[in-house]
């Protein structure tokens, strides 16, 4: 009998100056959710070379890893919504279609395609491969270097030691506004805080009645019971799936707030938070969901913490009147949709024809030169953000931010030709395409 050939093995010890892995790139993505994975496919289409970087160990952020289960704020209102952000968007849309993980529904006036995570996360991973977009996960932002308001590098920690990364231009997509922070430039965050929810999925119960549960229905039985299982949020949704045998839910409310040990705590009383939830589907539907049980808890799903001070600063009153500026670079007519207080979610809705729009301005730190600022780290009051902080405009302002970085390129985004990067994302300000 022949002897199994061992692996040698061989000794080595931590240097003690550890000296950064270098990586350079063009454009510098801060922040892997569905903004940053924008800004990063299209910085690509353009032609520049691209790095990645997320704390998280999958690409996606909280579009893949928090159950989020809808598509919110791509279409119009109205009796017959067009789309109203493209780009990666065509893509996307396409591949859940031919997956068949994608299902259109009515709801707010408009329409909320519900999809499958799982599906979206493939997609996502294959198209930031074949793009040849350089990613790091699992990589913690521990400093920014800069020279005045140009961000040089960043100084990231992984578990395979410390990296620098180097860039021209930088996105921060990182939805806390971790790298506008950490580089030295203001930042807001609201006084009283804005809650976060723990969405979960469910499987196990009656798909067709819990199609045909009015909503409205189940949002009254909540406000009458919730205290006897107690649930801390009172209003929310079950959203199921056609023919998967699934359904997501979003009934929780928790506080997220930015300290170190406070994560943990808020995504375990989230988790808690959800098995009561289930309680109550139980308890009060019997007959639908009397045998339901969690399939997948999702991350605590954050949507407010800190964001940055930028050259323009979105208010409701602008949203509320369907503001035009002259610096807009995307549309949204998604509600108003105020998580504010624990019991319930103050929600504005607008008519047939309302259009909202996010100025660029918004999304430049007030001193950066070669920094944007996408998704929910973008600017505005708090009213104002929670209508554009929903997947259609974060998709919609990581393209902005990618156009706008190439056309500056070693200049300063304070200076760009604002019609030529208008001429650029002409499709999300204009372009009508109907189901």
């Amino acid at each position: 009998m022949s002897e199994y050939p061992i692996p040698q093995t061989r000794i080595l010890r931590r240097p003690e100056t550890a000296v950064p892995h270098i990586v350079t790139a063009d454009i510098v993505v801060l922040g892997a959710g569905i903004s940053g994975i924008s800004a990063a496919l299209e910085a690509a289409k353009l032609g520049r070379r691209v790095a990645l970087v997320d704390a998280g160990q999958q690409l996606g952020g909280q579009s893949t890893g928090s159950m989020l289960g809808t598509l919110c704020g791509f279409y119009s209102n109205g009796p017959d919504p067009y789309r109203v952000v493209y780009g990666m968007a065509d893509d996307m849309f396409a591949h859940l279609k031919r997956e068949d993980a994608l299902s259109i529904r009515r709801g707010r006036n408009t329409y909320i395609p519900l999809y499958q995570e799982q599906v979206l996360v493939r997609w996502i991973e294959q198209a930031v491969t074949a793009a040849g977009i350089d990613v790091l996960l699992g990589a913690v932002l521990l400093e920014v270097r800069r020279d005045g308001g140009r961000i040089a590098s960043l100084l990231l920690a992984t578990r395979f030691g410390p990296v620098e990364l180097r860039g021209t231009g930088f996105v921060d997509a990182s939805g806390d506004a971790a790298l506008t922070y950490a580089a030295g430039f203001d930042c807001r965050e609201p006084v009283s805080p804005i809650q976060g929810t723990l969405m979960f999925t469910i499987e196990g119960f009656d798909q067709a009645g819990a199609q045909a549960v009015d909503r409205w229905t189940m949002q009254k039985r909540l406000a009458e019971t919730g205290a006897r299982y107690g649930l801390v949020r009172r209003d929310g949704f079950v959203f199921a799936f056609p023919g998967k045998g699934q359904a997501t839910v979003n009934m929780t409310h928790v506080e997220t707030p930015l300290d170190p040990l406070g994560y943990a705590a808020a995504q375990a009383e989230g988790r808690a938070q959800a098995d009561r939830v289930v309680d109550f589907l139980r308890g009060e539907y019997p007959e639908i969901f009397g045998s339901a049980r969690v399939r997948q808890y999702g991350f605590l799903g954050i949507r407010q913490t800190r964001w940055i001070v930028g050259r323009h600063s979105l208010s409701i009153d602008e949203v509320r009147g369907g503001h035009r500026h002259a610096d807009a670079i995307l549309r949204c007519s998604w509600p108003v949709e105020l998580h504010d207080r624990a019991e319930d979610v103050h929600w504005e809705e607008f008519g047939d024809d309302h259009l909202h729009y996010m100025p660029f301005g918004a999304m430049v730190p007030r001193e950066a030169d070669n920094l944007v600022a996408a998704g929910r780290c973008a600017d505005g009051d708090p009213a104002a953000l929670s209508s554009v902080r929903v997947m259609g405009p974060c998709m919609a302002m990581g393209a902005a931010a990618a156009q706008a970085l190439d056309l500056a390129g070693s200049g300063s985004v304070r200076q760009i030709d604002i019609a030529a990067l208008q001429g650029r994302l002409n499709d999300n300000l204009q372009r009508r395409d109907r189901e």
